[in-house]
């Protein structure tokens, strides 16, 4: 058992410089760091303009409509990449594979824009 031992002395060291680091960081940040910037320093800030109105005000479901339905055609049109590297190797099938996975994309994007999810009211 003496013989095992020693091994775990760096693996001990190490664990406890994991633990020590972030904790002296903090510390010394904490006491070299100035304690506030005032009044000027709390204000809300966006772009030199002062803030008008309240930040928590109601968005239209819309805004969030359109917003998932950007990810959404954007992470599709994502896997036309791969497709496009090894275009040489896929042949016809790859060519016909592509067009009803666009096909698919094409027919939701048209009943979106049927359905008027993109309008903007």
């Amino acid at each position: 058992m003496n013989d095992v031992l020693p091994g775990y002395v760096p693996i001990f060291i190490f664990v406890v410089l994991a633990f020590a680091f972030p904790v002296v960081t903090l510390l010394v940040a904490h006491l070299i760091r100035p304690s506030t910037g005032g009044i000027a320093k709390l204000t809300a800030y966006e772009c030199g303009v002062d803030p008008v109105g309240d930040a928590r005000e109601r968005y239209a479901i819309r805004y969030y409509l359109v917003a998932i339905l950007f990810v959404i055609f954007d992470v599709e049109v994502i896997f036309l990449f791969p497709w496009a590297v090894i275009y040489d190797q896929l042949l016809l099938f790859g060519l016909i594979e592509m067009c009803v996975f666009l096909g698919i994309l094409i027919v939701g994007y048209v009943w979106i824009i049927k359905k008027g999810a993109i309008e903007w009211a």
